[in-house]
Formats: C-alpha cells, sequence, structure tokens
C-alpha cells in the first residue's frame, strides 16, 4: 500500500451524482482535490457543464476539462446519434456502453497524478447499480491498479499512486444517502443520457431509472429537474 507523502488527489468528475458524491469523499478525507472531467464526444454537454459548477462550488483547488474525441470513433449511443437511446431495462451491456471510457480516463488521471506527485485518484465507478458495464467492476479497477504500478515512474520506485472506488459496492440508495450527509447538492448534479440543453432529464433512460430508483429506497426528495 502507498505511504501517503501528499494530500492531493486527482478525482474524476463527470458532473453526474456518482463523481460527484465522490469528490465529497475525497475532500472530507482531507484530500487538495484537481478535478478532471472530460469533453469526449458525447451527445449533450450538460453534464460536462455541472461539472464546471460542481469543482467551482466544491472550491477545488484545480479543474481541467480535457478534450478527447473518443466519440468519432462511435460504437455508443452517447457518442453515435445514429444509436437511439434506450429505456431503462435492457438487457446485458447496453448500448450506453463507450468502448474503453474509463481506461482513457483513468490514464489521463494517473498521468496528471504523476505530475503533480498525487497520492490518489478517485473514481465514482460502482459495481452495484451500474448498468452492466465491464468497466465499473471491482476487478476491473484492480488491473488497472496492477497495470499503474507497473507504468509509472512512483509504481516501479514503490510508492504507487492509489485508484481509490469507494461506491464500487454501494447500491445507489447508499451514494444518496452517504453523499447528503456529506451535504452533496444533488439537484447541481446531470446524470440522464438524454438531457436538454438546460440539464433536464428524459425520465425514462437507464440513468434516469437508477437514479430515481435511488432517491426512492433512500427515503429522500428528487430535486431532478425533469423535462
Amino acid at each position: 500500500m502507498s505511504k501517503l507523502t501528499s494530500s492531493k488527489s486527482v478525482v474524476l468528475l463527470s458532473g453526474g451524482m456518482d463523481s460527484s458524491t465522490v469528490l465529497a469523499i475525497a475532500q472530507a478525507d482531507g484530500q487538495s482535490c484537481y478535478a478532471l472531467s472530460f469533453d469526449y464526444g458525447q451527445r449533450h454537454s450538460a453534464e460536462l457543464n455541472a461539472a464546471r459548477d460542481i469543482a467551482a462550488a466544491a472550491g477545488v483547488t484545480e479543474h481541467r476539462v480535457i478534450n478527447i474525441d473518443i466519440g468519432q470513433l462511435g460504437g455508443s449511443a452517447l457518442t453515435d446519434e445514429s444509436i437511439d437511446v434506450p429505456d431503462a431495462g435492457s438487457a446485458g451491456i447496453p448500448v450506453t456502453y463507450v468502448p474503453a471510457r474509463n481506461t482513457v480516463f483513468l490514464s489521463y488521471a494517473l498521468a496528471w497524478a504523476e505530475v503533480l506527485d498525487a497520492d490518489r485518484i478517485y473514481t465514482g465507478v460502482n459495481a452495484v447499480d451500474y448498468s452492466g458495464y465491464p468497466d465499473c467492476r471491482p476487478e476491473y479497477v484492480a488491473a488497472f491498479q496492477a497495470m499503474a504500478n507497473l507504468a509509472t515512474k512512483r509504481g516501479t520506485e514503490g510508492d504507487p499512486i492509489r485508484i481509490l472506488s469507494p461506491l464500487i459496492e454501494l447500491s445507489k440508495s447508499d451514494i444518496v444517502k452517504l453523499g447528503a450527509g456529506l451535504g452533496v447538492d444533488y439537484s447541481m448534479t446531470v446524470s440522464c443520457y438524454s438531457a436538454d440543453a438546460s440539464g433536464a432529464a428524459c425520465g425514462h433512460c437507464d440513468a434516469c431509472d437508477l437514479r430515481r430508483k435511488g432517491f426512492d429506497e433512500a427515503g429522500l426528495s428528487d430535486p431532478t429537474r425533469y423535462a
């Protein structure tokens, strides 16, 4: 396990409820947070705009938005407008899965963490209510950690950067309750796959279904704005 030599952490911040909760966790852990978001060719910019607002409201040390148009490769309903965003309840790995997205994001986070000499990377991946994405499982995070230990200067010197996924085994309702306890303003977050320009949610995609279920099961009012 890495010996913590600083309080710097890179936090992957999408603008959704999970990543916003993780940012609050990192700050509660006493970390100086460097938020990292991506303009990757997604269908709408509402979630990215939310990330900017959330980072500003949280007072992060720095927030960077990286432009990497993996969307030009297609293959996902979130990046290819020729593929319809499905309603909730589809079986198997859904068409909203973006090939290699988390691997690309974590690789950039790892690079920035090395530059900053940060000890931790926080990611909001979740294996319970995760829509079936293969890159949201504990096995994936463990595999990326092993790769990071081999592929970085710090890793080879015996002081690896830790990949933390504090939500990995939590249900969506658990996440809502945890975030509420940390003061997360979920009205600022956007989760919908088909949000409009103002960030209002469609109310019927898989992301909307999981989010609404989370608030219902947590017994808390859902602050989501629906179109």
